[in-house]
């Protein structure tokens, strides 16, 4: 009992010290939130802890794509690996099952080759009809035994395969989960990152083209402190949904983090690249916002791109870095625009950082 008490003191301690922070810092008071500080208060991830104690020496506070950022990056994978365990472990117990029966069905095996091992020998030895008789029902009776078992391990495989098939189709859904951005149904950054090295790779290996679009939404932090978190979630959503409507194919779209998100155009060159970057900023802008709870309009979102296109000594990071000082160039020169990195805009922003 004791135990127990020690065990629930611990805890709530744990869950004041979440909740504390949750306060002084003015953040939403929401699961995701609440779940980072409570471990951060346990200790036993030290490198969210160390991750939080940087970011706020850094800036004195944590943004919500700051949250974000370390929830993915520190709990949610961990969540995943949780369930794929229990999923691993259900699929060792249906073949622990199986090969149960198995061992089971290959002993009945033997005894009925024993049986007719001996039968052979009783009507090589059989004199009379009686006996004869007797060997044959002995034989009948164990060929339907045997019927009996082979059928039970059937129908159990043909069970086990079906529990199996739809263990794969969970694993591949938790697979899928791992790679997708709950709030705008996007690939998330984990996806990004794998889904653009493959890219950079086939495109370097091949000679083909590639370009990277980078975007941002414009003054989204002034939605947010306007209006609240849940209107910038509509406002991610709604971004989001004007990339679902515009890229098609083997283009891949991802949530980079926060309010950012990225683009990668196989087989695409610069100049076509332009055009969908144009495309998609067009048609986040036709969007109408409106906030839910009251219907009042809010106006109309624009976003800021920045282009760069695969060059021979490009790696990842390099295509990146170009890119993102594209789309810092057109946050600078007044953002819903395009810059790529033959404009002179981007010229100037590079030898501005460079200077």
């Amino acid at each position: 009992m004791v135990k127990l008490l020690d065990e629930h003191e611990r805890t709530l301690a744990f869950a004041e010290v979440a909740l504390g922070q949750i306060k002084s810092l003015r953040q939403t008071a929401v699961p995701r939130n609440y779940e980072i500080w409570y471990v951060y208060a346990t200790g036993y991830n030290a490198a969210l802890n160390k991750i939080i104690n940087e970011t706020l020496a850094r800036n004195g506070r944590l943004s919500e794509s700051d949250l974000e950022q370390i929830y993915e990056t520190y709990l949610s994978h961990i969540k995943a690996s949780d369930r794929i365990d229990k999923v691993g472990a259900r699929v060792i117990g249906e073949i622990d099952d199986v090969m149960t029966l198995i061992i089971d069905a290959l002993g009945m095996s033997q005894s009925y080759d024993a049986k007719l091992t001996g039968a052979n020998e009783k009507l090589r030895n059989a004199t009379s009809r009686e006996q004869i008789k007797a060997v044959v029902d002995g034989l009948m009776k164990s060929t339907h035994e045997m019927q009996e078992t082979n059928k039970a391990l059937e129908n159990r495989l043909t069970l086990s395969k079906t529990e199996i098939s739809n263990l794969q189709h969970s694993l591949e859904a938790i697979r899928a989960e791992s790679l997708t951005d709950p709030l705008t149904g996007l690939g998330n950054r984990k996806y990004f990152d794998r889904s653009f090295d493959m890219a950079v790779r086939a495109a370097l290996a091949s000679g083909e083209p590639l370009s990277l679009l980078m975007f941002d939404i414009d003054h989204f932090k002034s939605f947010n402190d306007s209006y609240g978190h849940l209107t910038g979630d509509q406002v991610l959503r709604l971004v989001a949904m004007s990339l679902k409507q515009t890229i098609k194919g083997q283009d891949i779209t991802a949530r980079y983090g926060g309010e950012e998100f990225a683009v990668v155009l196989p087989n695409t060159g610069l100049r076509q690249a332009l055009t969908v970057a144009d495309h998609i900023r067009r048609a986040v802008m036709a969007k109408e916002l409106k906030k839910k709870s009251t219907g009042e309009i809010l106006g109309r979102v624009t976003i800021s791109v920045g282009v760069s296109m695969l060059k021979p000594d490009d790696d990842t990071d390099s295509l990146i870095e170009r890119a993102d000082a594209c789309l810092y160039a057109a946050k600078r020169n007044g953002r819903n625009r395009v810059i790529c990195e033959v404009d002179p805009e981007y010229a100037a922003e590079s030898r501005s950082q460079v200077a």
